[in-house]
């Protein structure tokens, strides 16, 4: 998540991070939490929502912090939503799936998503409704965190920065440039 912020505020796009409350638990308590449960983690969003403006912010996450972020988009009436590495389903559980409210979302939305992702590779998603308003893009041989295998030939840094220059060709087309 580093390199992806670094990359878009190299690029002159302004980055807000921010934690969920059991993320800030883990950093200051030392100790591993589970996640808090959604509506903790929608209200987390929409606190930070009403802080920035909604007319102009592009929100989104990495895995969990996307899927809750997808899920208070239109709700929320922000401009777009960027998902990396969405969790289609748990690990190890392709019937369970976390997409019935991505066939009818309306939010223009940029969907990153390494090929062989075990939370949801190509080949799996290629079967989802998802509706129109979702661009999906596969980074070549990537994993959950984008890592391709050494004998892919690709590298995690190519798919790094191939990842940030979607974002950045995403933002620019709902920014009207």
């Amino acid at each position: 998540m580093e390199a992806i912020a670094s990359g878009l505020s190299d690029l002159g796009w302004r980055v807000c991070r921010f934690e969920f409350p059991y993320m800030a638990s883990r950093r200051t308590e030392g100790r591993k939490r589970p996640p808090d449960r959604e509506p903790i983690l929608r209200a987390s969003w929409t606190t930070v929502i009403d802080a920035l403006g909604h007319d102009r912010i592009v929100i989104g996450g990495k895995s969990m912090g996307g899927r809750i972020a997808s899920l208070v988009a239109d709700e929320a009436r922000v401009r777009g939503l960027i998902c990396l590495g969405y969790p289609f389903h748990p690990p190890g559980k392709p019937e369970t799936l976390r997409t019935a409210h991505l066939a009818d979302l309306n939010t223009p939305t940029l969907i990153l998503q390494g090929d062989r992702d075990a939370l949801g590779s190509r080949g799996e998603i290629s079967g989802y409704a998802l509706s129109s308003a979702i661009d999906l893009v596969f980074l070549p041989d990537g994993d959950h965190s984008f890592k391709p295998r050494r004998a892919s030939g690709h590298t995690e840094e190519e798919n790094i920065a191939t990842a940030v220059a979607e974002m950045d060709r995403f933002l620019k087309r709902l920014a009207g440039r």
